[in-house]
C-alpha cells in the first residue's frame, strides 16, 4: 500500500506519520518510510540522533543512479538522462518491490530498529538556501516520484510518505500516487484550510482522501471537525504522554501508547488495506502518463531536448501481474 500524510505545518503530520510507521513494524510487515518534506524531521521522529538522521542518503543526490536502475532495457527511453521526475515504466522497465534488495535500496535507504520490528527510511535529504522555491523543492522529490512510478507493492506491503506541508504537494502529480491519503488537521479554522483545498483537488483525479484529527481535547474540537470535513473524518487523537516522551529523545516501548491512540492507529491501518480492494491499475497508469505529457509539454522536452511523449508505452499497465513475469 502506497500512503501519504499531508498537513499544514505543525499540524503533528510528521509526527502520526512516524506513530503509524511504528505501529506497521511492530505488526511484522514490510515498512518504506519516506521522508518527501522539506523539513527533514522523520529520521528523528523514528528516533534516530541528530547525526545519524543527518548522515542518511539523499535520494536527490543519488538521482543518476535511480534514473539509471529503473531505465532497464527500456528502448523507449534513450539514456537516462532523458528521464524526468514523472517518466513512466514500460517494456523492459525494471520495477521495484518493497520487499526485495536492489541497487536503490542500497544507495537510498537504511534500516531503522522499532521495538523489535524494521523499517527502511529513504529521505529526499536537508533542504539549503539554495534550493528555495517550488521549483527546486521537486528537483529534490523527483527521485521519490520516479521510484512511486516504478513500484509495484502488494497486500500486506507499505510504503509510507511525509510529504511536504501545506498545497506544495499539488505542485506535480505526486498526490495521486498513493491508494490512500491521510490528511491531519487540527480544530481550527487553519487547521482544516488546507483540507478544503487537497479536497478541490484531489476530486477531479480520484485520490481517496480521510482526515485525522489531530490535538482534539473535547466534544467542541469533534464537533467543529465534524462541520467542517463531514464523513472525511476518519478518526481523533488527543493528547500522548508517549508522544510527548518521544519529542523529549526519550520514547518508552511502543506497546505503551495509550489505548485511544493505539485504536486510532487500528484505524488508519484498516483504512490503508481496504483501499487495495479498489485498486485500479489501468487509471493509475493513466494518471501517470497524464502527468507526464503535461511536465513534458511544459518544461521537459524543451530541457532534455527530446520528445519525452515517445516515453510512453501504450500497452502497458503497471501491476503486480507484470512485476511477477519480471
Amino acid at each position: 500500500m502506497k500512503i501519504a500524510f499531508v498537513g499544514k505545518g505543525g499540524s503533528g503530520k510528521t509526527t502520526l506519520s512516524s506513530l503509524f510507521v511504528r505501529h506497521l513494524a511492530v505488526g511484522g510487515v514490510p515498512v518504506i518510510a519516506v521522508d518527501a518534506d522539506i523539513n527533514q524531521h522523520l529520521g528523528a521522529a523514528l528516533g534516530l540522533e541528530e547525526a545519524e538522521a543527518s548522515a542518511l542518503p539523499a535520494m536527490g543526490d543519488r538521482l543518476p543512479l535511480i534514473k539509471d536502475y529503473l531505465r532497464g532495457t527500456n528502448p523507449r527511453i534513450a539514456s537516462a538522462d532523458t528521464m524526468i521526475k514523472t517518466t513512466p515504466p514500460g517494456e523492459g522497465s525494471r520495477l521495484l518491490r518493497v520487499s526485495e534488495d536492489n541497487p536503490v535500496y542500497d544507495a537510498c535507504a537504511r534500516p531503522v530498529e522499532l521495538d523489535g520490528g524494521a523499517v527502511r527510511l529513504m529521505v529526499t535529504g536537508p533542504f539549503t538556501d539554495a534550493d528555495l522555491g517550488v521549483a527546486c523543492y521537486h528537483s529534490k522529490t523527483g527521485a521519490v516520484e520516479l521510484c512511486l512510478n516504478h513500484l509495484v507493492d502488494g497486500r500486506d506491503e507499505y510504503m509510507v510518505v511525509d510529504m511536504t506541508a501545506g498545497s506544495d504537494s499539488f505542485a506535480s502529480g505526486m498526490f495521486t500516487r498513493f491508494d490512500i491519503t491521510f490528511l491531519v488537521a487540527e480544530p481550527t479554522r487553519k487547521g482544516v484550510s488546507v483540507y478544503r483545498q487537497y479536497k478541490e483537488y484531489a476530486h477531479d483525479f480520484g485520490v481517496e482522501l480521510r482526515v485525522v484529527g489531530n490535538k482534539v481535547q473535547g466534544p467542541d474540537d469533534l464537533d467543529f471537525l465534524r462541520a467542517e470535513v463531514g464523513d472525511d473524518l476518519l478518526v481523533t487523537v488527543g493528547h500522548s504522554d508517549w508522544v510527548r516522551a518521544m519529542e523529549k529523545g526519550r520514547p518508552p516501548r511502543f506497546d505503551s501508547l495509550e489505548p485511544t491512540n493505539r485504536h486510532a492507529l487500528d484505524v488508519l491501518r484498516a483504512a490503508a488495506d481496504s483501499a487495495y480492494e479498489r485498486r485500479d491499475w489501468e487509471r493509475y497508469t493513466r494518471q501517470m502518463v497524464h502527468f507526464h505529457l503535461k511536465n513534458a509539454r511544459s518544461w521537459g522536452n524543451e530541457r532534455t531536448g527530446v520528445d519525452l511523449a515517445a516515453q510512453v508505452d501504450p500497452g502497458f499497465v503497471l501491476g503486480e501481474s507484470v512485476a511477477a513475469s519480471v
